[in-house]
Protein backbone atom coordinates (compact mmCIF):
# COMPACT_ATOMS: atom_id res chain seq x y z
CA UNK A 1 0.00 0.00 0.00
CA UNK A 2 2.62 2.65 1.15
CA UNK A 3 4.16 2.28 -2.71
CA UNK A 4 1.14 3.11 -4.45
CA UNK A 5 0.31 6.29 -2.44
CA UNK A 6 3.06 8.24 -4.11
CA UNK A 7 1.95 6.73 -7.71
CA UNK A 8 -1.92 8.53 -6.84
CA UNK A 9 -0.45 11.74 -6.44
CA UNK A 10 -0.08 12.21 -10.53
CA UNK A 11 -3.21 10.67 -11.44
CA UNK A 12 -6.26 11.05 -8.49
CA UNK A 13 -8.31 14.11 -8.57
CA UNK A 14 -6.69 17.60 -7.55
CA UNK A 15 -9.83 18.01 -5.55
CA UNK A 16 -9.73 14.54 -3.57
CA UNK A 17 -5.86 14.56 -3.25
CA UNK A 18 -6.10 18.02 -1.37
CA UNK A 19 -7.98 16.64 0.81
CA UNK A 20 -6.82 13.65 1.84
CA UNK A 21 -3.43 15.70 2.00
CA UNK A 22 -4.54 19.02 3.59
CA UNK A 23 -7.13 17.76 6.29
CA UNK A 24 -4.90 16.03 8.52
CA UNK A 25 -2.37 19.15 7.79
CA UNK A 26 -4.45 21.53 8.70
CA UNK A 27 -5.75 18.79 11.72
CA UNK A 28 -2.01 18.62 12.39
CA UNK A 29 -1.19 22.30 12.13
CA UNK A 30 -3.85 23.66 13.96
CA UNK A 31 -3.16 20.92 17.11
CA UNK A 32 0.49 22.69 16.84
CA UNK A 33 -0.79 25.90 17.47
CA UNK A 34 -3.24 24.81 20.10
CA UNK A 35 -0.10 23.72 21.72
CA UNK A 36 1.64 27.17 21.17
CA UNK A 37 -2.12 28.07 22.94
CA UNK A 38 -2.12 25.98 26.20
CA UNK A 39 1.29 27.11 26.89
CA UNK A 40 -0.19 30.44 27.45
CA UNK A 41 -3.43 30.03 28.70
CA UNK A 42 -2.52 28.51 31.33
CA UNK A 43 0.46 30.92 32.06
CA UNK A 44 -1.76 33.34 32.22
CA UNK A 45 -4.15 31.87 34.38
CA UNK A 46 -1.84 30.03 36.34
CA UNK A 47 0.84 32.35 36.79
CA UNK A 48 0.34 35.77 35.88
CA UNK A 49 0.01 38.74 33.14
CA UNK A 50 4.10 39.40 33.55
CA UNK A 51 4.52 35.61 32.72
CA UNK A 52 3.05 36.09 29.14
CA UNK A 53 5.20 38.72 28.77
CA UNK A 54 8.00 36.40 29.81
CA UNK A 55 6.91 33.93 27.12
CA UNK A 56 6.24 36.61 24.27
CA UNK A 57 10.52 37.28 24.64
CA UNK A 58 11.38 33.84 24.31
CA UNK A 59 9.27 33.64 20.76
CA UNK A 60 12.52 35.07 18.25
CA UNK A 61 14.54 32.20 20.21
CA UNK A 62 11.56 29.58 18.87
CA UNK A 63 11.71 31.44 15.78
CA UNK A 64 15.14 30.72 15.43
CA UNK A 65 14.84 27.14 16.42
CA UNK A 66 11.97 26.70 13.74
CA UNK A 67 14.58 28.61 10.87
CA UNK A 68 17.27 25.78 11.64
CA UNK A 69 14.62 23.01 11.66
CA UNK A 70 12.73 24.11 8.54
CA UNK A 71 15.52 24.32 7.09
CA UNK A 72 16.31 20.56 6.89
CA UNK A 73 13.29 19.52 7.62
CA UNK A 74 10.78 21.48 4.44
CA UNK A 75 13.51 21.48 2.45
CA UNK A 76 14.07 17.62 2.53
CA UNK A 77 10.61 16.98 2.43
CA UNK A 78 9.66 19.03 -1.06
CA UNK A 79 13.26 17.06 -2.26
CA UNK A 80 12.08 13.95 -1.09
CA UNK A 81 8.43 14.23 -3.03
CA UNK A 82 10.20 15.50 -6.33
CA UNK A 83 11.77 12.21 -6.05
CA UNK A 84 9.37 10.22 -5.72
CA UNK A 85 7.93 11.85 -8.69
CA UNK A 86 10.58 11.49 -10.63
CA UNK A 87 10.83 7.69 -9.14
CA UNK A 88 14.10 8.03 -7.82
CA UNK A 89 13.29 5.96 -4.26
CA UNK A 90 17.18 5.51 -3.60
CA UNK A 91 17.73 9.18 -3.42
CA UNK A 92 14.30 9.48 -1.29
CA UNK A 93 15.54 6.86 1.17
CA UNK A 94 18.99 8.62 1.02
CA UNK A 95 17.37 12.38 2.13
CA UNK A 96 15.52 10.61 5.24
CA UNK A 97 18.87 9.60 6.50
CA UNK A 98 20.53 13.08 5.84
CA UNK A 99 18.17 14.56 7.57
CA UNK A 100 18.32 12.27 10.84
CA UNK A 101 22.06 13.53 10.57
CA UNK A 102 21.70 17.31 10.13
CA UNK A 103 18.50 17.44 12.58
CA UNK A 104 21.52 15.90 14.93
CA UNK A 105 23.91 18.48 14.30
CA UNK A 106 22.26 21.16 13.89
CA UNK A 107 20.23 20.44 17.14
CA UNK A 108 23.01 20.03 19.49
CA UNK A 109 24.94 22.87 17.97
CA UNK A 110 22.23 25.51 18.36
CA UNK A 111 21.29 24.02 21.83
CA UNK A 112 25.34 24.84 23.27
CA UNK A 113 25.08 28.93 21.74
CA UNK A 114 22.06 29.36 23.15
CA UNK A 115 22.75 28.16 26.55
CA UNK A 116 25.98 30.54 26.85
CA UNK A 117 24.53 33.11 26.50
CA UNK A 118 20.72 33.13 27.76
CA UNK A 119 20.53 35.87 30.08
CA UNK A 120 22.79 38.89 27.41
CA UNK A 121 19.93 37.38 24.33
CA UNK A 122 16.84 37.85 26.42
CA UNK A 123 17.83 40.86 28.09
CA UNK A 124 18.81 41.97 24.36
CA UNK A 125 14.94 40.86 22.99
CA UNK A 126 13.67 43.73 25.71
CA UNK A 127 13.55 41.11 28.72
CA UNK A 128 13.14 43.60 31.85
CA UNK A 129 14.13 42.22 35.71
CA UNK A 130 10.58 41.33 36.23
CA UNK A 131 10.24 39.33 33.13
CA UNK A 132 13.55 37.75 32.82
CA UNK A 133 13.27 35.08 35.69
CA UNK A 134 10.10 33.77 33.42
CA UNK A 135 11.65 33.79 29.82
CA UNK A 136 14.95 32.20 31.49
CA UNK A 137 13.26 29.21 33.04
CA UNK A 138 11.25 28.44 29.90
CA UNK A 139 13.54 28.53 27.63
CA UNK A 140 16.14 26.37 30.09
CA UNK A 141 13.56 23.89 29.93
CA UNK A 142 12.98 24.26 26.24
CA UNK A 143 16.84 23.95 25.23
CA UNK A 144 17.37 20.96 27.21
CA UNK A 145 14.99 19.44 25.02
CA UNK A 146 16.20 21.00 21.81
CA UNK A 147 17.31 18.21 19.57
CA UNK A 148 14.49 16.00 20.22
CA UNK A 149 12.29 19.09 18.85
CA UNK A 150 14.25 18.98 16.00
CA UNK A 151 14.67 15.43 15.06
CA UNK A 152 10.18 15.28 15.65
CA UNK A 153 9.57 18.61 13.67
CA UNK A 154 12.26 17.10 10.70
CA UNK A 155 10.80 13.56 10.63
CA UNK A 156 7.34 14.68 10.70
CA UNK A 157 8.09 16.83 7.62
CA UNK A 158 9.13 13.82 5.72
CA UNK A 159 6.47 11.33 7.10
CA UNK A 160 3.86 13.37 5.77
CA UNK A 161 5.87 14.01 2.34
CA UNK A 162 6.32 10.14 2.11
CA UNK A 163 3.21 9.71 1.39
CA UNK A 164 1.65 9.50 4.87
CA UNK A 165 -0.22 12.39 5.84
CA UNK A 166 -2.48 10.98 8.68
CA UNK A 167 0.20 9.59 10.31
CA UNK A 168 2.33 12.71 10.44
CA UNK A 169 -1.38 14.21 11.80
CA UNK A 170 -1.64 11.62 14.43
CA UNK A 171 1.65 12.13 15.67
CA UNK A 172 1.26 15.81 16.08
CA UNK A 173 -2.00 15.46 18.04
CA UNK A 174 -0.38 13.40 20.05
CA UNK A 175 1.91 16.25 21.54
CA UNK A 176 -0.95 18.33 22.06
CA UNK A 177 -3.19 15.82 23.88
CA UNK A 178 0.11 14.80 25.94
CA UNK A 179 0.90 18.30 26.66
CA UNK A 180 -2.62 19.56 27.56
CA UNK A 181 -2.74 16.65 29.67
CA UNK A 182 0.43 17.32 32.17
CA UNK A 183 0.42 21.21 31.58
CA UNK A 184 -2.01 21.93 34.22
CA UNK A 185 -0.56 19.31 36.56
CA UNK A 186 3.05 20.42 36.43
CA UNK A 187 1.68 24.11 36.63
CA UNK A 188 -1.43 24.38 39.29
CA UNK A 189 -0.76 20.55 41.16
CA UNK A 190 3.33 20.38 41.54
CA UNK A 191 4.01 24.41 41.12
CA UNK A 192 6.19 24.10 38.85
CA UNK A 193 5.12 27.88 37.14
CA UNK A 194 6.12 28.55 33.51
CA UNK A 195 8.83 25.56 34.01
CA UNK A 196 6.06 23.30 34.37
CA UNK A 197 4.44 24.25 30.72
CA UNK A 198 8.05 23.99 29.29
CA UNK A 199 8.32 20.15 30.45
CA UNK A 200 4.70 19.08 29.18
CA UNK A 201 6.12 20.40 25.93
CA UNK A 202 9.24 18.66 26.06
CA UNK A 203 8.10 15.07 27.26
CA UNK A 204 5.31 15.65 24.75
CA UNK A 205 7.61 15.63 22.06
CA UNK A 206 9.74 13.02 23.24
CA UNK A 207 6.74 10.46 22.94
CA UNK A 208 5.92 12.03 19.86
CA UNK A 209 9.60 11.11 18.35
CA UNK A 210 9.33 7.97 19.43
CA UNK A 211 6.35 7.15 17.97
CA UNK A 212 8.05 8.62 14.43
CA UNK A 213 11.15 6.14 14.74
CA UNK A 214 8.96 3.30 15.01
CA UNK A 215 6.84 4.08 11.94
CA UNK A 216 9.97 4.55 10.09
CA UNK A 217 12.05 1.47 11.47
CA UNK A 218 9.05 -0.24 9.57
CA UNK A 219 10.79 -2.01 7.19
CA UNK A 220 7.35 -2.54 4.78
CA UNK A 221 7.42 0.93 4.04
CA UNK A 222 8.90 2.43 1.25
CA UNK A 223 11.34 5.15 2.73
CA UNK A 224 12.25 3.47 5.92
CA UNK A 225 15.48 3.72 7.94
CA UNK A 226 18.06 0.71 7.37
CA UNK A 227 22.06 0.89 6.96
CA UNK A 228 23.81 2.69 4.12
CA UNK A 229 21.65 5.90 4.12
CA UNK A 230 23.38 7.64 6.84
CA UNK A 231 25.97 9.23 4.95
CA UNK A 232 25.41 13.00 3.69
CA UNK A 233 25.47 13.84 0.30
CA UNK A 234 26.61 17.14 -1.18
CA UNK A 235 23.84 17.21 -3.27
CA UNK A 236 21.04 16.15 -0.94
CA UNK A 237 22.46 18.34 1.58
CA UNK A 238 23.03 21.28 -1.24
CA UNK A 239 19.52 21.04 -2.52
CA UNK A 240 17.55 20.38 0.44
CA UNK A 241 18.99 23.36 1.80
CA UNK A 242 18.11 25.53 -1.33
CA UNK A 243 14.69 24.67 -0.86
CA UNK A 244 14.62 25.15 2.48
CA UNK A 245 16.05 28.09 2.73
CA UNK A 246 12.95 30.13 1.92
CA UNK A 247 11.42 29.25 4.82
CA UNK A 248 14.60 29.55 6.96
CA UNK A 249 14.79 32.88 5.86
CA UNK A 250 11.48 33.47 6.84
CA UNK A 251 11.65 31.88 10.20
CA UNK A 252 15.06 33.95 10.76
CA UNK A 253 13.22 37.05 9.52
CA UNK A 254 10.35 36.71 12.15
CA UNK A 255 13.33 36.42 14.84
CA UNK A 256 14.50 39.72 13.98
CA UNK A 257 10.83 40.94 13.59
CA UNK A 258 9.72 40.12 17.58
CA UNK A 259 12.89 41.19 18.09
CA UNK A 260 11.45 44.86 16.93
CA UNK A 261 8.12 44.41 17.81
CA UNK A 262 9.24 43.78 21.55
CA UNK A 263 11.36 46.08 21.89
CA UNK A 264 9.01 49.16 20.28
CA UNK A 265 6.26 47.49 22.50
CA UNK A 266 8.27 48.00 25.22
CA UNK A 267 9.72 51.83 24.92
CA UNK A 268 5.92 53.07 23.97
CA UNK A 269 4.17 50.10 26.38
CA UNK A 270 6.28 48.78 28.84
CA UNK A 271 5.95 45.03 29.81
CA UNK A 272 2.21 44.67 29.23
CA UNK A 273 2.40 45.42 25.77
CA UNK A 274 4.42 42.86 25.43
CA UNK A 275 2.42 40.46 26.73
CA UNK A 276 -0.50 41.85 25.21
CA UNK A 277 1.64 40.89 21.60
CA UNK A 278 2.15 37.49 23.37
CA UNK A 279 -1.85 37.01 23.00
CA UNK A 280 -1.97 38.62 19.30
CA UNK A 281 0.80 36.36 18.21
CA UNK A 282 -0.49 32.90 19.48
CA UNK A 283 -4.24 34.07 18.10
CA UNK A 284 -2.96 35.31 14.60
CA UNK A 285 -0.79 32.26 14.50
CA UNK A 286 -3.84 29.90 14.86
CA UNK A 287 -5.05 31.10 11.29
CA UNK A 288 -2.00 31.29 10.07
CA UNK A 289 -1.03 27.73 10.71
CA UNK A 290 -4.12 26.29 9.31
CA UNK A 291 -2.99 28.25 5.90
CA UNK A 292 0.18 26.51 6.57
CA UNK A 293 -1.92 23.43 7.01
CA UNK A 294 -3.09 23.59 3.67
CA UNK A 295 0.62 24.44 2.28
CA UNK A 296 1.79 21.22 3.14
CA UNK A 297 -1.20 19.61 1.89
CA UNK A 298 -0.31 20.77 -1.61
CA UNK A 299 3.38 20.24 -1.45
CA UNK A 300 3.68 17.08 -1.87
CA UNK A 301 1.00 17.11 -4.56
CA UNK A 302 2.73 19.83 -6.51
CA UNK A 303 6.04 18.55 -6.11
CA UNK A 304 5.13 15.33 -7.60
CA UNK A 305 3.36 16.55 -10.06
CA UNK A 306 6.02 19.28 -10.81
CA UNK A 307 8.73 16.31 -11.32
CA UNK A 308 6.30 14.46 -13.17
CA UNK A 309 5.81 17.43 -15.48
CA UNK A 310 1.96 17.22 -14.82
CA UNK A 311 1.59 21.15 -15.22
CA UNK A 312 -1.72 21.37 -15.58
CA UNK A 313 -2.49 19.73 -12.33
CA UNK A 314 0.28 22.09 -10.49
CA UNK A 315 -1.95 24.81 -11.45
CA UNK A 316 -5.15 23.14 -10.00
CA UNK A 317 -4.27 22.34 -6.96
CA UNK A 318 -2.08 25.69 -6.81
CA UNK A 319 -5.71 27.61 -7.32
CA UNK A 320 -8.19 25.51 -4.67
CA UNK A 321 -5.32 25.99 -1.87
CA UNK A 322 -5.61 29.82 -2.82
CA UNK A 323 -9.45 30.01 -2.71
CA UNK A 324 -9.30 27.61 0.71
CA UNK A 325 -6.92 29.63 2.15
CA UNK A 326 -8.49 32.97 1.68
CA UNK A 327 -11.31 31.30 3.71
CA UNK A 328 -9.66 30.78 6.59
CA UNK A 329 -7.79 34.32 6.96
CA UNK A 330 -11.45 36.28 6.21
CA UNK A 331 -12.57 33.67 9.16
CA UNK A 332 -9.38 35.15 11.25
CA UNK A 333 -10.52 38.64 10.09
CA UNK A 334 -14.14 38.51 11.09
CA UNK A 335 -13.08 37.02 14.47
CA UNK A 336 -10.69 39.66 15.23
CA UNK A 337 -12.64 42.75 14.26
CA UNK A 338 -16.19 41.65 15.71
CA UNK A 339 -14.88 39.90 19.22
CA UNK A 340 -11.46 40.76 20.13
CA UNK A 341 -11.78 40.94 23.42
CA UNK A 342 -13.53 37.87 24.12
CA UNK A 343 -10.70 36.04 22.75
CA UNK A 344 -8.33 37.79 24.06
CA UNK A 345 -10.22 36.80 27.65
CA UNK A 346 -9.14 33.57 27.22
CA UNK A 347 -5.97 34.14 27.87
CA UNK A 348 -5.92 36.16 31.04
CA UNK A 349 -8.45 38.25 32.87
CA UNK A 350 -5.89 41.13 33.74
CA UNK A 351 -8.09 44.18 33.05
CA UNK A 352 -5.31 46.15 31.30
CA UNK A 353 -3.88 43.22 29.52
CA UNK A 354 -6.90 42.48 27.89
CA UNK A 355 -7.79 46.38 26.98
CA UNK A 356 -4.08 46.36 25.25
CA UNK A 357 -4.05 42.76 23.59
CA UNK A 358 -7.97 43.72 21.80
CA UNK A 359 -6.69 46.72 20.17
CA UNK A 360 -3.71 44.88 19.03
CA UNK A 361 -5.52 42.11 18.07
CA UNK A 362 -8.07 44.10 15.84
CA UNK A 363 -5.52 46.05 14.18
CA UNK A 364 -2.66 43.37 13.09
CA UNK A 365 -5.47 41.40 11.50
CA UNK A 366 -7.26 44.13 9.75
CA UNK A 367 -6.02 42.91 6.18
CA UNK A 368 -6.24 38.77 7.13
CA UNK A 369 -8.74 38.55 4.47
CA UNK A 370 -5.47 38.55 1.60
CA UNK A 371 -2.70 37.01 3.91
CA UNK A 372 -4.18 33.85 2.76
CA UNK A 373 -3.11 34.23 -0.78
CA UNK A 374 0.39 36.08 0.05
CA UNK A 375 1.42 32.74 2.14
CA UNK A 376 0.24 29.92 -0.25
CA UNK A 377 1.90 31.57 -3.51
CA UNK A 378 5.21 32.04 -1.52
CA UNK A 379 4.58 28.44 -0.41
CA UNK A 380 3.85 27.49 -4.03
CA UNK A 381 7.57 28.45 -5.45
CA UNK A 382 8.84 26.51 -3.03
CA UNK A 383 7.45 23.64 -3.65
CA UNK A 384 8.29 23.79 -6.78
CA UNK A 385 11.98 23.52 -5.90
CA UNK A 386 12.13 27.86 -7.25
CA UNK A 387 13.85 28.62 -4.40
CA UNK A 388 15.01 31.94 -5.11
CA UNK A 389 11.30 33.50 -5.85
CA UNK A 390 10.29 31.77 -3.13
CA UNK A 391 13.21 33.70 -0.92
CA UNK A 392 12.07 36.82 -2.25
CA UNK A 393 8.93 36.38 -1.57
CA UNK A 394 9.73 35.56 1.94
CA UNK A 395 11.72 38.11 2.83
CA UNK A 396 9.73 41.27 0.41
CA UNK A 397 7.24 41.49 3.86
CA UNK A 398 9.64 40.62 6.97
CA UNK A 399 12.44 42.80 5.51
CA UNK A 400 12.33 44.70 2.81
CA UNK A 401 9.05 46.10 3.97
CA UNK A 402 7.96 45.34 7.54
CA UNK A 403 11.82 45.97 9.49
CA UNK A 404 11.67 49.53 7.72
CA UNK A 405 8.11 50.05 8.98
CA UNK A 406 8.85 49.06 12.70
CA UNK A 407 11.90 51.16 13.01
CA UNK A 408 10.08 54.49 11.40
CA UNK A 409 6.32 54.47 12.51
CA UNK A 410 6.43 54.34 16.30
CA UNK A 411 8.33 57.35 16.40
CA UNK A 412 5.74 58.85 15.31
CA UNK A 413 2.51 57.10 16.26
CA UNK A 414 3.97 55.30 19.38
CA UNK A 415 3.21 51.82 20.00
CA UNK A 416 0.30 51.86 17.12
CA UNK A 417 3.16 52.74 14.90
CA UNK A 418 4.23 49.29 16.07
CA UNK A 419 0.63 47.34 15.58
CA UNK A 420 0.08 49.28 12.22
CA UNK A 421 3.47 48.37 10.75
CA UNK A 422 1.95 44.92 10.37
CA UNK A 423 -1.08 44.87 8.35
CA UNK A 424 0.81 47.57 6.06
CA UNK A 425 3.20 45.65 4.89
CA UNK A 426 0.93 42.41 4.13
CA UNK A 427 -1.63 44.67 2.04
CA UNK A 428 1.54 45.71 -0.33
CA UNK A 429 3.39 41.91 0.07
CA UNK A 430 0.00 40.42 -1.66
CA UNK A 431 0.15 42.55 -4.64
CA UNK A 432 3.77 42.03 -4.93
CA UNK A 433 3.13 38.05 -4.58
CA UNK A 434 0.33 38.45 -7.40
CA UNK A 435 2.29 39.79 -10.08
CA UNK A 436 5.15 37.58 -9.93
CA UNK A 437 2.49 34.77 -9.14
CA UNK A 438 0.67 35.81 -12.54
CA UNK A 439 3.81 35.45 -14.30
CA UNK A 440 4.91 32.18 -13.07
CA UNK A 441 1.20 31.22 -15.09
CA UNK A 442 1.75 32.51 -17.85
CA UNK A 443 5.08 30.00 -18.28
CA UNK A 444 2.84 27.40 -17.18
CA UNK A 445 0.58 28.19 -20.05
CA UNK A 446 3.06 28.60 -22.43
CA UNK A 447 5.32 25.76 -21.08
CA UNK A 448 8.33 27.21 -20.70
CA UNK A 449 9.27 25.41 -17.47
CA UNK A 450 12.76 23.96 -16.51
CA UNK A 451 13.52 21.10 -14.36
CA UNK A 452 14.49 22.84 -11.28
CA UNK A 453 15.69 19.85 -8.85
Amino acid sequence: MAQKIPTALGTEPIGKLLMQYSIPAIIAMTASSLYNMIDSIFIGHGVGALAISGLALTFPLMNLSAAFGSLVGVGAATLMSVKLGQKDYETAQRVLGNVIILNLAIGILYTIVMFAFLDEILIFFGASEHTLPYAKDFMEIILAGNIVTHMYLGLNSVLRASGHPKQAMMATILTVLINAALAPIFIFVFKWGIRGAATATIIAQVIALMWLLHTFLDKNELIHIHKGIFKLKKKIVIDSFSIGMAPFLMNLASCFIVILINLGLKEHGGDIAIGAYGIVNRIAFLFVMIVLGLNQGMQPIAGYNYGARQYNRVTEVLKKTIFLATCVTTTGFLISELIPGLVVNIFTTDTELTSVAARGLRIVLMCYPIVGFQMVTSNFFQCIGMAQKAIFLSLIRQCLLLIPCLIILPKFWGQDGVWFSMPICDFIATFIAAFMLGRQIMKFKKGEIEQTI
